[in-house]
């Protein structure tokens, strides 16, 4: 389970940190809406990636995988939360905190497991 749990997490977080990091246009509109400047995304971008590179890490080194997985959450709930301050609806929140449960699951079976 934990192998395809970070497989999805090295996947999507991969894509999304470097489309944020190269400021595509659907980047740019999202870092608009949200209120944040493109370089402040591409922060986010840079987390993400980290992210990304930390599970693929984790995978050889459980405790890299645990730290990894809950940077990952911490990191979504804080998207949850733009997407709840900018009155977004359910359809931009409930992903966000979907992934976030996703990255803590990894984050605890991990753990569990060693």
């Amino acid at each position: 389970m934990n192998t395809a749990l970070a497989t999805v997490l090295i996947a999507l977080f991969g894509v999304l940190g470097v489309a944020k990091l190269a400021a595509v246009p659907a980047m740019r509109m999202a870092a608009h809406h949200l209120g944040f400047s493109v370089a402040h995304y591409r922060t986010i971008g840079a987390l993400e990636v980290a992210g990304a590179t930390g599970v693929a890490a984790g995978l050889a080194v459980p405790p890299i995988a645990i730290a990894a997985g809950c940077g990952l959450t911490l990191l979504m709930l804080g998207a949850a939360v733009a997407h709840v301050a900018h009155r977004d609806g359910p359809a931009r929140v409930v992903p966000a905190l979907s992934v976030a449960g996703v990255a803590a699951a990894y984050a605890l079976t991990t753990a569990w497991n060693g």
